[in-house]
């Protein structure tokens, strides 16, 4: 779930008193997964905005100078400093005024945050401000609904994703604006945009190469929607998640220099089985004859061997907009009898019947589903710098939450007692990873929206990863929607390295969607 999703929902505010009841819970760490890694993740300290299901800790970033963490409140429009000297007691020291907060990065002292305007299809700023005094130094104007943003390695650029989001496809009212990559000179104040009008008439051999281009009377300018961003050494990879693609930028020149599809997984592999149904009382992870798209959210990368690797949370998302969507469940589908003989028994609700599949799968002549296509690939992926496969988890997280958290199976993340709501749709959801180098060791840790929880996984060897450790200090006796459900909806995952950090030890800084909490975690070998 991104902040675009829950902007209009109406907070539900904490009592002061209540926060003091936001007590550690870790139900079934995985710590049998932890031990064999030599890979413990604990909860230090938490920090919270006091208000639920708004979007009042999001995305995070950590200045080692100043030991603050700067927390996205998109419930505030502002960003929150937190005093990390204590870690196992962060403290709000200061906001910035940052409307239309999206996401924020820190490089030697220097805050950006992208804001995204009242109109969300009109331009968009970064805002840049001194991470010790929070006097705000310069702004300058970036693409329409900046939705992410990153600093490069030498902070000599910042490196926007503007996913440039319609509001609507409704006759005679499209209000479309073209995504694109800005590209921000820090010294000068510059802006340089890297956009995809090159593509514009190419829609139809995008889509033959297995890039998704769907909205209606969309330009590829227009459907192309940057998410994240990773950077190394002059280049820019950005996932364009409801593309199902990755666009590989030149930051010199600041041009696009390809758009990579990011193909299909077959959940009819039993590697990548899944549970499909929420409406079968149990767990019931197997195959099934759907493909996984995997549209991820967050990217990040390592380098091994001289080469470089990234990792994705291949979280899926929809296009559900006033006029247009593009979700149908596979039992309001008319699927071709040649494809799907057995189509009678597969549209049972426990069967394929509630699954939520892409209403743009594959058809015949006759309008008939001749394919099944899944939002999200339920995992995270390595793939090599070119957007080739190396690596995917599989149907590892699924199993891994079902083997530590069997009767809070693939739940939601808006109320307790949520039991398999969620396998009809995405599953566990992995939205944020982030990479760290413990003890010489590489490590990814992804959260899981959903269901809640970090996941760690050991990726030194990229070709075979294997799970680390899972925590979830999520309280499945509380009550979300009061705010004494601990840390739910794990969005932004920060890593900070043992060198910055204020303990000497790595830590990990999550912000939780739901909860409006910051948690702060110890990483152990």
């Amino acid at each position: 779930m991104t902040l675009r999703h829950m902007r209009n929902k109406t907070p539900i505010c904490l009592a002061a008193a209540s926060l003091s009841v936001l007590a550690l819970v870790t139900p079934t760490t995985a710590a049998a997964q932890a031990r064999p890694s030599g890979l413990e993740l604990s909860l230090l300290g938490r920090y919270s905005a006091g208000a639920v299901g708004v979007g009042a800790a999001e995305i995070t970033a950590y200045d080692a100078k100043t030991r603050r963490v700067f927390v996205v409140n998109a419930q505030q429009g502002t960003v929150d400093v937190l005093d990390l000297r204590d870690p196992r007691s962060p403290r709000k020291v200061t906001t910035l005024a940052t409307p239309g907060a999206n996401s924020v990065a820190v490089h030697d002292g220097l805050v950006a945050v992208a804001q995204q305007a009242t109109n969300k299809t009109a331009a968009g700023t970064v805002a840049f401000f001194d991470a010790r005094t929070g006097k705000k130094q310069r702004q300058v104007t970036v693409g329409a609904l900046p939705d992410m943003l990153t600093f490069t390695e030498d902070g000599r650029q910042v490196v926007v994703a503007n996913e440039g989001e319609p509001t609507s496809y409704c006759a005679g009212a499209v209000d479309d604006p073209e995504g694109s990559v800005s590209v921000i000179d820090v010294r000068r104040g510059t802006v340089r945009t890297a956009g995809f009008r090159a593509w514009n008439g190419k829609e139809d051999a995008l889509r033959a190469k297995g890039v998704r281009i769907s909205g209606p009377g969309a330009s590829a300018a227009q459907d192309l929607e940057p998410e994240y961003i990773t950077t190394e050494k002059g280049t820019a990879w950005v996932t364009l998640q409801e593309n199902n693609a990755l666009a590989i930028v030149d930051l010199d020149r600041a041009t696009v220099r390809d758009i990579v599809p990011l193909g299909l997984k077959d959940h009819s592999r039993p590697a990548n089985a899944l549970d499909a149904s929420d409406r079968d009382g149990k767990i019931n992870i197997r195959t099934h004859p759907v493909k996984g798209v995997y549209m991820p959210d967050a990217i990040s990368h390592f380098r091994d061997g001289g080469r470089t690797y990234l990792v994705t949370a291949n979280e899926g998302d929809s296009r559900d907009w006033e006029c247009h969507s593009d979700e149908v469940r596979v039992k309001d589908a008319d699927l071709s009898p040649t494809a799907f003989p057995n189509a009678a028994e597969l549209k049972k609700d426990a069967e394929l019947g509630r699954l939520t599949v892409l209403a743009d799968s594959p058809k015949d002549a006759d309008g008939k589903y001749t394919e099944l296509r899944v939002f999200g690939g339920r995992s995270i992926t390595i793939r090599a710098a070119d957007g080739s496969l190396v690596w995917d988890s599989g149907s590892e997280l699924e199993q891994l939450v079902a083997r530590e958290l069997p009767a809070q199976f693939n739940s939601d993340n808006e109320e307790n007692d949520s039991f398999d709501s969620r396998s009809d749709n995405k599953g566990p959801e992995p939205e944020g990873v982030t990479v760290g180098e413990v003890r010489g060791r590489t490590y990814a840790f992804v959260g899981l929206e959903r269901v809640g929880g970090i996941v760690a996984y050991d990726v030194s060897d990229p070709r075979k990863p294997r799970q680390a450790g899972y925590v979830n200090t999520r309280d499945f006796t509380g009550d979300v929607e009061a705010g004494t459900a601990g840390d739910v909806g794990p969005e932004g995952v920060l890593f900070i390295d043992a060198h910055d950090s204020p303990t000497r030890t790595p830590l990990l800084v999550v912000g939780n969607e739901v909860s409006g909490t910051t948690s702060v975690y110890e990483i152990k070998s």
